[in-house]
């Protein structure tokens, strides 16, 4: 006999089920912590005050709410549930000496032995209820005492007066009225309790928030340092490693190296400097080879025309090796600049229009920015009639936005003009102008003051070249 058996869809089990549970809470956890990173602080500073505060509040607040809830609740119960057997011993002592008539003695032995104010008032109907406090232990534990001790019709009054409790019970034919100290019934030393836990967390606190600046000050002050040195800057004369363990071996791996990368950028400048000044002699002598040197003037001339051009390209892998790190900050004037940059325009037969917003003095390396500048606004002068730069200077940074009307460079193209000696001429010879080093010194000098170029399409057609740097 054949048998079929049925097969159960894939996923559809209860292991699959749980299976995807336990792949999903990863993602879920990871999501949750994403949420609380949003929210929290961003500094050190306060990310380590809440590491110190968080801990504690949660700890007093699960104290409180334990002595709250165990300590002052079952005290303000039991003191309440004496006091209305004590109203309940003077109801059965009426009711069981009636002949009494004004009660005289129950009522001086429940003041003097009670501490009980007690009045007989008429038979009339108990006011009505008042409005409950919001939060009364007292008043929710005199009510549940009465119920289970006297079982009367009462009305009870605990907002009234602050020191005294007043308790009417209706009784044949008259109105029991007691006034009752509020500290008979009631818990009063709490605020003593909340008073000393809060005051110590005070006092931590005091003592914690000077402690953490302290700590946390080196660590800015190498921060500061190195955002100094990412954007050419010197180093502040007072730096010196501080703090703790971890932060002064963080401050001497940065000044060590600090010192090693100086003194590389300051062996390839001499080594250079040297190369430089021994082409430029034979330079020289291939020049006065060629002045003494009979033969046509049409070759004489081409081959002088060489020697320039190799001259120049010296010059310029020189001035890209180099760069400007030497050069000290100082104060940068772009109105003048603009001034002297409208004037190479009408040399070179170009439409320039400048704006400039905030403040015209910039914090830079003066020479170097200007070189900056020169070689990506040059680079517009080269390849359009029409160029525009806009600077924009405001909080901490720099902006200025060059368009052009120029033929552009392709999207593709625009990371590969960064690099050294290319150039986007379709065959790179000796009468192509320039080097190809033009935007890449551009760029090196825009990052070494902590900023960057970047290349856009521009709205004049042409290309867009933004530089950022902090100012």
């Amino acid at each position: 006999m054949a048998t079929t058996q049925l097969e159960q869809p894939k996923g559809s089990g209860p292991g699959d089920l749980a299976l995807r549970t336990l792949r999903a809470m990863p993602r879920a956890w990871n999501r949750f912590w994403r949420l609380i990173a949003l929210y929290m602080p961003k500094r050190l500073y306060a990310r380590s005050l809440i590491i110190v505060i968080a801990p504690m509040i949660l700890l007093q607040s699960v104290i409180a709410f334990v002595f709250m809830e165990r300590h002052w609740q079952t005290v303000t119960q039991r003191l309440s549930q004496a006091t209305i057997s004590d109203i309940a011993a003077v109801i059965d002592m009426m009711e069981t000496y009636p002949h009494d008539a004004d009660y005289a003695n129950i009522i001086r032995i429940a003041q003097d032995r009670m501490q009980l104010k007690v009045d007989l008032l008429p038979p009339d109907p108990l006011p009505p209820p008042g409005p409950k406090p919001f939060f009364s232990i007292l008043d929710e534990a005199l009510s549940s005492e009465i119920t289970r001790q006297i079982n009367r019709p009462f009305w009870i009054d605990t907002v009234g007066n602050s020191n005294v409790v007043e308790v009417r019970v209706q009784l044949e034919g008259k109105v029991l009225r007691v006034f009752v100290r509020r500290s008979q019934a009631y818990a009063s030393n709490t605020h003593i309790f909340l008073i000393w836990m809060v005051g110590t967390s005070l006092v931590l606190l005091m003592i914690a928030i000077p402690f953490l600046r302290n700590q946390i000050r080196p660590i800015l002050t190498l921060a500061e340092a190195a955002e100094s040195f990412g954007k050419g800057r010197p180093m502040p004369r007072d730096f010196r490693p501080r703090g703790a363990e971890e932060v002064r071996r963080a401050g001497f791996a940065f000044i060590q190296m600090r010192e090693r990368i100086e003194r590389q950028i300051e062996q390839r400048t001499a080594m250079l400097t040297g190369v430089s000044h021994d082409l430029r002699t034979i330079l020289t002598r291939f020049k006065l080879q060629l002045a003494l040197a009979g033969g046509k003037a049409e070759t004489k001339a081409a081959l002088n025309q060489d020697i320039d051009d190799m001259q120049s390209m010296l010059e310029g892998y020189l001035s890209f090796a180099r760069g400007e790190a030497a050069e000290d900050t100082g104060r940068f004037d772009l109105n003048a600049y603009f001034q002297k940059l409208g004037e190479e325009a009408q040399l070179r037969g170009c439409n320039l229009t400048t704006t400039l917003t905030g403040d015209p003095a910039v914090h830079v390396r003066p020479n170097a920015f200007a070189r900056l500048l020169s070689n990506v606004i040059g680079n517009a002068f080269r390849y359009a009639k029409t160029v525009e730069v806009h600077a924009n200077h405001g909080r901490g940074s720099l902006t200025v936005t060059i368009d052009d009307n120029g033929p552009g460079i392709a999207p593709d193209k625009r990371e590969e003009v960064f690099k050294p000696f290319l150039r986007l001429d379709e065959a790179r010879n000796l009468d192509a102008s320039g080097t190809g080093l033009g935007l890449s010194i551009a760029r090196d000098i825009a990052r070494s003051h902590g900023g960057d170029i970047s290349l856009e399409d521009s709205p004049l057609g042409g290309l867009r070249a933004v530089i950022k740097v902090p100012a």
